[in-house]
């Protein structure tokens, strides 16, 4: 496998352990990592998913090995970080792509309808939604941080990267929950940038725009293939005129990695198209 030479941009040797790596997203920025000479930790809920993108990565001439997480057990954490830096070693480059939405914590029309009593408002979300879409984006990327920081912070050039979402730069209608949840990724991300600074280690965020996963393809597509009117609404406030694409992100995810940026901490990079910058008129 070709390893990339130039000196800013090269990444080869290093450990990166990424969560939700078995996701549409963070499965591409892996095997963009294993094709610059990384060595990749895939950790996930799901074993079997993680497992795949694993062999894949392998059948290309990468290494990386694959791991069953919950983000939200820390001792599962601390016994995966073990393994991790048994078999690959310690981390160097961790990217926290694990988060998600919950359905009961969405309501059903953007703006308060108070006509039609069957519509799921704002009044009827629960709170144990809230909670659960909250412990998932901000304390599942806290811990992590955690327990793999213990190793970063004892060599120069360690890198965090959070994935955030343009819910946090400009709240979305119908996700409160979501939107409020990944603002304080954001305002984590600024935090652990200041207090890891010392230490030379860089905490920065990638804010996707609008991207096609497993996640929100029903949301944003027919059964057919057609676009919703949320999608139309979407791709009608973004510049570029499409949806992102996986290798969209990967770009960004390098130069963040790299020494290239080294100067670069406490971040939210937008990768939107233009969405975040468009005031709609």
């Amino acid at each position: 496998m070709a390893v990339v030479s130039d000196p800013l941009f090269d990444l080869s040797g290093k450990t990166a352990v990424i969560t939700g790596a078995g996701g549409v997203l963070c499965s591409e920025i892996a095997r963009v990592l294993a094709d610059r000479g990384v060595k990749v930790a895939l950790l996930g809920r799901t074993l079997k998913n993680v497992q795949l993108v694993a062999d894949n990565i392998k059948q290309q001439g990468g290494e990386a090995k694959a791991f069953q997480c919950d983000v939200l057990d820390e001792d599962n954490l601390q016994s995966v970080r073990e393994q991790v830096s048994e078999d690959l070693g310690n981390c160097d480059i961790l990217i926290n792509g694990a988060g998600g939405n919950h359905p009961e914590a969405t309501t059903e029309t953007p703006v308060f309808d108070n006509v039609n009593e069957k519509v799921r408002t704002f009044f009827d979300l629960p709170k144990s939604a809230f909670q659960q879409t909250f412990e998932l984006n901000l304390i599942g990327t806290l811990l992590p941080v955690k327990v793999f920081a213990l190793d970063m912070v004892k060599k120069e050039g360690s890198v965090v990267i959070n994935v955030s979402s343009m819910s946090a730069l400009k709240p979305l209608t119908k996700v409160p929950a979501y939107s409020g949840a990944k603002a304080a990724v954001n305002n984590l991300t600024q935090w652990l940038a200041i207090y890891f600074a010392p230490a030379k280690m860089r905490v920065n965020a990638i804010a996707p725009g609008f991207f096609l996963t497993k996640q929100n393809k029903k949301l944003l597509t027919t059964e057919d293939g057609a676009l919703t009117p949320r999608a139309v609404q979407i791709i009608d406030h973004t510049p570029m005129g499409r949806f992102g694409q996986p290798d969209d992100l990967t770009g960004t995810v390098v130069w963040l990695c790299s020494e290239a940026s080294r100067f670069v901490t406490g971040v939210v990079v937008p990768i939107d198209g233009g969405f975040n910058a468009f005031g709609g008129v």
